[in-house]
């Protein structure tokens, strides 16, 4: 089984939530500034700028719900295998 490799541009975020409401086993709004995040579970890195995580590729359709329906296009993914 592959992996998804995902990354919010902390930067380009607007905090609006549509992520996390889209794809709630991924993403959730940061307690540090209010912005998307990978949730803790499938964290690698994570800072002011950018949230890098890993999540099993049987999320795929839902981080791709994420990606399509945020406004800025400030989500991004790559699948590994």
């Amino acid at each position: 089984m592959g992996y998804v490799k995902v990354i919010v541009d902390r930067d380009t975020c607007i905090g609006c939530g549509v992520a996390p409401a889209t794809c709630p086993e991924v993403f959730v709004l940061g307690e540090d500034n209010g912005k998307n995040r990978v949730v803790e579970k499938y964290t690698e890195k994570i800072d002011d700028h950018i949230s890098i995580g890993k999540v099993p590729e049987d999320l795929l359709e839902c981080v791709k719900s994420a990606v399509d329906a945020c406004p800025v296009s400030a989500i991004s993914y790559e699948i590994e295998k």
